[in-house]
C-alpha cells in the first residue's frame, strides 16, 4: 500500500474529531475517540513507513475502544438523579411553628427554612407548635407533613 494512505488516515480521523466538536458532542464523545484512533494509526503508520501497520493500528485501537472503553466513557457522561429543591425535603424532619390541623395550614422550619404546611389527608391529629413532623410530599409551596 502506498504511504499517501497514512495521512488519509490522518485528515479523516481530525475530520471525525472536528465534526463532533463543531456539532457540540451529538454523537458522545465516540467520533472524537475514533477519530484520535485513526490519527494515531496513521502518525504510526508513517514513523513505520507502512500503510498496512497505520490501518491495523487504527482498527485495534477502534475495536478497543467500542468493545471496552465505549462503555466506560457512557458511564462518565451519564447523569445521576440528585434531589433538588423541594424533592429533596421529602422524608425531612421538621419543627412545627404554627399550629397545623386538618383544613387549616400552619407552618414548620425544615433546615432553617420556614415552610407552609398542611396535614396530609389521612391524619386526623393537629400538630402543635414545638412538635416534630416529618413532610411526606410537597404540593406547590405547601409541604404536606405528618
Amino acid at each position: 500500500m502506498n504511504e499517501r494512505w497514512n495521512w488519509i488516515l490522518i485528515v479523516a480521523g481530525a475530520a471525525l474529531i472536528l465534526a463532533e466538536v463543531a456539532l457540540g458532542g451529538f454523537a458522545g464523545f465516540d467520533l472524537v475517540l475514533i477519530g484520535s484512533a485513526f490519527v494515531l494509526g496513521g502518525a504510526l503508520g508513517i514513523v513505520l513507513h507502512s500503510a498496512s501497520t497505520g490501518f491495523v493500528i487504527a482498527s485495534i485501537l477502534c475495536v478497543v475502544y467500542i468493545l471496552v472503553g465505549r462503555r466506560w466513557v457512557r458511564s462518565r457522561f451519564q447523569t445521576r438523579h440528585a434531589p433538588t429543591n423541594v424533592d429533596a425535603l421529602i422524608g425531612q424532619r421538621g419543627r412545627v411553628l404554627v399550629r397545623v390541623a386538618p383544613h387549616e395550614p400552619g407552618q414548620i422550619r425544615v433546615r432553617d427554612e420556614v415552610w407552609r404546611a398542611a396535614l396530609v389527608p389521612e391524619a386526623s391529629q393537629p400538630l402543635e407548635p414545638g412538635t416534630e413532623a416529618q413532610v411526606q410530599s410537597v404540593d406547590g409551596v405547601t409541604l404536606l407533613v405528618r
